[in-house]
């Protein structure tokens, strides 16, 4: 096998940065589940990007690069939420196929260079070279144009992220920062507010436009995790750069629940109290 910058084909574009560089938002899906299948469906949606979540969903390291297989078809450009700032899990994403990580938890300047530096070949970063699935995936030209196609997002989730949040935001490599609502509630109000997404308070609408703000005052990208249609939209009417619109989990959930729901509205049959509802991060 031949790696290098002397093969005349160029790596896969990623659609992210396409999106980024027409001056558009990037439409992020969201897979919790474990199974290709249902990746591949996902995939197929028209989204610009899905991300594959290792932390808080149920999914492995082989599920992850099943998963990636399984997109592969519908050219979305692949991503993964690593389960925490550690370069063995950041590496092996990107060398599975992973065109942009979300690292949580980052609260500091100097855990933002260090998640920079795990995504980055030299002379960018201290990545290990071994891009096992990725340079089938990518094209051959992987090592010559990983660095400047793969994307950084830091998750800025803690009090101690907010207050570090411009020296974060000014961290060289660093493409955006990824706005978990749920986390950044409950680290902003020190559990006052219970954790959940589409935020309305006011504190909380404002952290997120101060985010926003920074991160386009540093040159960079502001992306944020929604569960509805219309916050959605509320999000890149703000000026959002990045919003994952909904997940797998929720998807098949409120699909479910809303045939469940017709078919026993129109029968006559309420809703049994064992029964209860649930939702998913």
């Amino acid at each position: 096998m031949v790696y290098g910058s002397e093969l005349e084909a160029r790596m896969v574009k990623n659609r992210i940065k396409a999106a980024w560089s027409r001056q558009q938002p990037a439409l992020n899906g969201w897979l919790s589940i474990p199974n290709g299948f249902s990746a591949e469906i996902m995939a197929a949606q028209a989204f610009d990007s899905v991300t594959v979540d290792a932390q808080h969903g149920v999914v492995g390291y082989t599920d992850a690069v099943r998963m990636f297989q399984a997109m592969r078809a519908s050219n979305v450009t692949p991503v993964a939420r690593v389960p925490w700032l550690e370069p063995g899990i950041i590496m092996k994403m990107l060398d599975a196929g992973a065109y942009g990580i979300i690292c949580p938890m980052v609260n500091n300047r100097k855990q933002a260079q260090e998640f920079v530096s795990y995504v980055r070949y030299p002379p960018d970063g201290i990545r290990s070279f071994g891009p096992t699935r990725a340079i089938f995936a990518g094209g051959p030209n992987y090592f010559a144009e990983a660095n400047e196609n793969v994307v950084c997002l830091a998750m800025v989730e803690t009090a101690e992220a907010y207050a570090n949040l411009t020296e974060i935001a000014a961290t060289p490599g660093l493409d955006g920062i990824y706005i978990g609502p749920a986390d950044l509630t409950l680290g902003l109000t020190d559990g006052r507010l219970a954790p959940g997404l589409d935020r309305e308070e006011q504190e909380i609408v404002d952290a997120l436009h101060r985010i926003r703000k920074v991160c386009h005052d540093a040159g960079i990208k502001a992306g944020i995790h929604t569960v509805s249609t219309e916050y959605a939209v509320k999000a890149i009417e703000w000026g959002f750069d990045l919003v994952t619109l909904i997940s797998d989990v929720r998807l098949l959930a409120a699909a479910a629940s809303a045939h469940v729901d017709e078919v026993r509205r129109r029968i006559g049959i309420e809703q049994q109290s064992e029964n209860a509802k649930t939702t998913s991060y």
